[in-house]
């Protein structure tokens, strides 16, 4: 495919970057503002030989994913906050049967309907919480439409590589908003599947995918074999890191409020201000050892601001990676107000 510029929004990048990667199989439930997804995945996939299907509901649709995803096939759904809230439960049973599902959550504001206002209330469900045991997502945050359809691709690949399932966790803003995208060939990374997924056993001894371990040796030797893995997962952690040794303070930002966080940080920098941005593209596993690096490479006593669309989650990561070696000041803006770069600046310097 020769590369081409097209306008579009950041829910359509997404469901073209899980075109490219070689989807073949989505199921899914409609909700805003993430319906563009399923919309253009509806039109697409079946010309590529793939499956849509529209679910009678997000549980539905899930379990979907967790079939497919069974057999090997590249699966994928997306929603928003409500419901995603609604496949809790099987997020945790795909975990658990090692399978490489891809999930989007474009978030909405809540707790509750909330509304489709900007937000990135999702933070602790996504990196947390987000069903019942000892499992974790591999999370990437986009936060540009080229981001968001590259990232797809990557989500893919690191749902293979890993065994696991694999979060693009976006919201309104970054969904809903059209930018150009250079829609262009990647290299696409494969994982073999031949050893684990179930094919049929003509010809081979049968195999099972199971999340039940009654045996308390062999469910605590499960959970350590999970554990292994998300520390694993530590060797593609992804960053934006503008932090030199001069600067005093660090404004660190996900997402969508990255690109208000950013432009308000080199902003400050042409004033004269030693300000540096530190931008996590992975939200788990958390790139806290470039941070602690940060740390030690600082010529100044550093202070971190943490600014998010939310009451104040991903800062809780911050200051666990900083262990104490400088403060770290929260700068929550509640779901739907969104500051201009202006506003942000005299936050920070308020700081």
């Amino acid at each position: 495919m020769k590369a081409k510029k097209v306008l579009v929004k950041g829910v359509e990048a997404i469901a073209l970057g899980a075109l490219e990667a070689d989807c073949k199989c989505y199921f899914g439930y409609p909700i805003t503002p993430q319906n563009e997804i399923p919309e253009l995945m509806a039109r697409e996939l079946p010309k590529r030989g793939g499956v849509f299907l529209q679910a009678e509901s997000e549980l539905a649709a899930i379990n979907m994913v967790l079939g497919a995803c069974a057999t090997g096939v590249r699966a994928m759904t997306s929603s928003s906050s409500p419901g995603i809230s609604l496949m809790c439960e099987s997020f945790s049973y795909i975990a658990a049967l090692e399978l490489p599902a891809v999930i989007v959550n474009v978030m909405r504001g809540g707790p509750g309907l909330g509304g489709i206002e900007a937000s990135q209330g999702d933070y602790f469900q996504a990196v947390k919480g987000s069903g019942h045991g000892d499992f974790h997502f591999m999370v990437l945050a986009p936060y540009n439409v080229q981001e968001a359809y590259e990232l797809t691709v990557k989500a893919f690949e690191f749902a293979e590589k890993y065994r696991n399932p694999v979060m693009i966790l976006s919201d309104a803003i970054l969904g809903q908003m059209k930018e150009p995208l250079i829609l262009k060939k990647l290299k696409i990374k494969k994982y073999p599947t031949d050893t684990w997924a179930l094919t049929g056993a003509k010809g081979r001894p049968s195999r099972i995918i199971k999340s039940l371990f009654l045996d308390s040796k062999e469910l605590k030797e499960r959970n350590l074999k999970l554990y292994k893995k998300y520390q694993k997962m530590k060797e593609d952690v992804l960053f934006e890191n503008l932090v030199n040794e001069e600067d005093e303070i660090v404004v660190v930002a996900f997402g969508s409020m990255a690109r208000i966080a950013k432009e308000a940080c080199l902003n400050l920098r042409k004033k004269g201000y030693k300000v540096g941005f530190f931008r996590p593209i992975t939200l788990f596993p958390f790139p806290e050892k470039t941070i602690q690096d940060i740390i030690k490479g600082a010529k100044n006593q550093l202070k971190f601001v943490v600014a998010e669309l939310n009451c104040g989650q991903m800062v809780e990561d911050v200051k666990l990676a900083v262990n104490g070696k400088a403060p770290v000041i929260s700068l929550p803006y509640p779901p739907s107000v969104i500051p201009f770069p202006e506003e942000l600046e005299k936050d920070i310097i308020n700081v």
